[in-house]
């Protein structure tokens, strides 16, 4: 944000604080980017047939294990019939939280699942990517990282679901 235009900042309320999400708000603030503070179940318009649904996280049941990663928020994509699920950096504890919560329910049913974590082992579970179901699963990660990301567990996961991995 410090080098480029942002015009508006999407976010839910955070479980905790840290350095960099104060030096995040020292530049919305200098900069005067309109912060939209979303929850839970909010639909995010971006236009005609095109929209973001928040699935997570639950303000009223905050993950407290490692926070900062299991309450971030994790929206659904939808644009005419083609779907996506962005995951952000959540972990087993969350997805179990969000399975309980739509397990009965095709909301996590998704063409594109940008996988949790950068394909770490902590996330992407069996349970999870059964519901989701995806075709493409898109991981972010640096060849060659420190942590060993992506996971060959999670990346076995998405071949037997028979998922393309990018």
């Amino acid at each position: 944000m410090e080098n480029m235009k942002v015009k508006n900042v999407i976010i839910a309320k955070q479980a905790e604080t840290s350095n960099n999400f104060e030096k995040f708000l020292e530049i919305v603030k200098e900069k005067n980017i309109n912060i939209k503070l979303v929850s839970i179940g909010d639909k995010i318009l971006i236009e005609k047939n095109l929209y973001f649904y928040v699935l997570w996280p639950d303000t009223s049941n905050f993950i407290s294990e490692n926070s900062l990663n299991n309450n971030a928020l994790v929206c659904k994509l939808y644009y005419k019939s083609f779907s996506c699920i962005f995951t952000g950096d959540i972990e087993e504890i969350a997805e179990k939280e969000i399975i309980k919560l739509y397990s009965n329910a095709s909301i996590l049913k998704s063409d594109i699942l940008k996988v949790a974590h950068h394909g770490s082992k902590t996330s992407s579970t069996q349970d999870f990517l059964e519901l989701v179901q995806p075709k493409i699963a898109l991981i972010g990660v640096g060849k060659d990282n420190l942590y060993g990301h992506p996971n060959s567990d999670v990346l076995t996961r998405l071949t037997n679901l028979r998922c393309s991995n990018l």
